[in-house]
């Protein structure tokens, strides 16, 4: 088993390089998104997988008793080693996946926001997380959808693919995970993009951009998926569950 990811391709991470949760406090309304998708599966022990800063990971702390953090950057281990000091019941770790997860007592939920595109070997980094999951308990994946969506973005943060609901489907059964919920979400956010990156030749998200974008184009989107399921979407979701045997 590899030490780390087995192609590392996402840059060197810094406060204005982080790739998860894009645009900070330019994008509050896309991180409470975030959450609220996330938020009624985690259970009570939760592992965070990429926490970059800590910033996400740090919202569900009222209804844990016990978080791990990791990362494979260094910038970000120190980051959050500072941001946790002192903290008991929240535990630190830096390694890539695929490997052995220094873990001893497993969780019963494993969290990954926009980390599985950047792994060649997505379905054994997901056989590395069920190792360290209760049996029963979730594996939560949030990551790029549609190859069509792929542009210059991808190639400069280091996604080796997007994923649509049925190619995600079939890395969570290789890894011998059940699926719970799998479905494309960000459905206005998947024509925004496409049109801004890929028709639009935009290299990266422009700020003022994603602020325009995530008071207006965010909301309606929570409205209107409240009501119907897209057809496809920016991101897909999924809750992966780890067998009872």
């Amino acid at each position: 088993m590899s030490s780390g990811y087995d192609r590392v391709v996402q840059p060197a991470a810094g406060d204005e390089a982080l790739e998860n949760h894009l645009g900070g406090d330019e994008a509050k309304n896309y991180r409470q998104y975030e959450f609220d998708m996330v938020a009624p599966y985690v259970g009570r022990s939760m592992l965070e997988i990429g926490s970059g800063l800590g910033h996400f990971a740090e919202q569900f702390l009222p209804r844990l008793d016990r978080l791990v953090v990791s990362d494979f950057d260094p910038y970000c281990v120190e980051q959050l080693e500072k941001r946790f000091a002192g903290r008991d019941e929240i535990g630190v770790l830096q390694f890539g996946l695929p490997t052995d997860i220094p873990l001893e007592d497993k969780v019963d939920t494993v969290v990954l926001m926009n980390v599985l595109e950047h792994i060649e070997d997505d379905a054994e980094a997901l056989r590395s997380l069920a190792r360290v999951t209760l049996p029963g308990g979730r594996i939560i994946i949030w990551v790029p959808g549609y190859m069509q969506l792929y542009g210059d973005f991808d190639r400069k943060v280091g996604h080796v693919q997007r994923y649509t609901p049925k190619t995600l489907a079939a890395t969570v059964a290789r890894a011998g995970l059940d699926v719970e919920v799998l479905k494309p979400i960000n459905f206005l956010g998947g024509i925004a993009w496409w049109a801004a990156v890929r028709r639009g030749g935009v290299g990266y998200p422009d700020p003022r951009l994603v602020k325009i974008y995530d008071r207006t184009v965010v909301p309606l989107t929570r409205l209107i998926e409240r009501f119907f399921r897209p057809p496809f979407g920016q991101t897909v979701f999924c809750v992966a569950r780890v067998p009872q045997s």
